[in-house]
């Protein structure tokens, strides 16, 4: 299935029918019924929260799926002639992952300030590695590997096929949810370049319209926050968090135009907060997560949970690639910060 123009919209029957192509390559993760110890004195008596593990996926992240989704919709030349992509790491490892999968090849830019780990990674699933310098440089370098090499540009977050594949996340969180017990009544979810939470409040929103959506951002990486403000894409020159996966220099049209028609409430997050989730999910959940996998959990932590009194609440956590060091280093950082902010 080919969309046609960049300005179609999924409709929540390309979403199924996208859900179907995808589903030999890919794992249903899990929802969680999150009743921690640790966790449930910060909610209301009456709120429910569920956990998205899609940490648990093919590639550690949620990225396989849009990776798919664009690589299904090319043709056996374009696939026999290989992909190319741009990423600090996690999209990159989803594109080598997908092209093992349906038998192409992968040539990704990585940027130069890359975690080692997700650049070993990439490499194991057979992708050669170029590395850029980060932001533009990086985004020209995959371009051009693209026109001179005949290769297909993977995109990282924007365009339909991303919005398809990340859509098949919400469609299979919603259905869980309701298998399990009654439909959800809000959603969080983090905001990168937008690719996941467009993809995922599409799917939402046509399946629930009164579900609310929360898109959860790095406060050193409010993109989306921006052009919410300005009324169109934004690009910000400088990039300060430690969630380097939510991290973009800039959003772009089409997955700024889902975000906007879908998402209800935004809401930023410190770094340290997000440490103080990471530590929260390992020892309540016994998960090691990214800074990125647990914005959505800080959000609800630090900020929803009064919002949200009363209510069932689907929280994503979307990644897990990071390595050991880094872990320990940030979890470490939450402990501090915990006892400052008297938890």
């Amino acid at each position: 299935m080919k969309l046609t123009g960049m300005d179609s919209k999924p409709t929540i029957d390309q979403i199924r029918q996208t859900a179907d192509r995808l589903r030999p390559h890919l794992l249903e993760t899990p929802l969680l019924p999150w009743c921690g110890q640790e966790l449930l004195p910060r909610l209301s008596a009456d709120t429910e929260v569920l956990v998205k593990l899609e940490l648990f996926q093919h590639s550690g992240t949620f990225k396989a799926r849009g990776a798919l989704a664009n690589m299904l919709a090319l043709s056996p030349d374009e696939l026999q002639r290989g992909v190319t992509t741009v990423s600090a790491g996690n999209h990159a490892i989803a594109v080598a992952y997908a092209a093992r999968a349906l038998g192409s090849n992968a040539r990704v830019v990585m940027q130069n300030n890359a975690s080692p780990a997700r650049v070993a990674a990439a490499r194991a699933l057979g992708a050669d590695v170029v590395m850029a310098e980060p932001g533009p440089p990086a985004f020209a370098r995959a371009e051009a590997i693209a026109q001179t090499e005949g290769r297909s540009l993977i995109h990282p977050f924007e365009g339909p096929g991303v919005a398809l594949g990340s859509g098949t996340l919400g469609l299979e969180m919603m259905q869980q949810a309701r298998s399990q017990s009654t439909a959800l009544d809000a959603v969080i979810v983090a905001i990168g370049g937008g690719g996941l939470a467009g993809g995922v409040s599409t799917a939402v929103k046509q399946l629930q319209p009164d579900c609310q959506v929360f898109g959860v951002e790095p406060e050193g990486a409010d993109t989306m926050h921006r052009s919410f403000a300005a009324g169109s894409p934004q690009t910000i020159d400088r990039i300060d968090t430690i969630a380097d996966s939510l991290a973009p220099p800039m959003a772009l049209p089409y997955s700024y135009g889902l975000c906007r028609d879908h998402i209800d409430h935004l809401i930023k997050v410190s770094d340290d907060a997000i440490c103080r989730a990471m530590g929260l999910m390992f020892r309540d959940l016994k998960l090691a997560v990214e800074p990125g996998g647990a914005a959505a959990v800080a959000a609800l932590v630090e900020s929803l949970a009064p919002r949200l009194r009363g209510r069932r609440v689907g929280v994503i956590c979307c990644g897990s690639n990071i390595d050991m060091d880094s872990f320990t280093r940030l979890i470490a950082r939450g402990e501090a910060t915990r006892e400052d902010n008297g938890d």
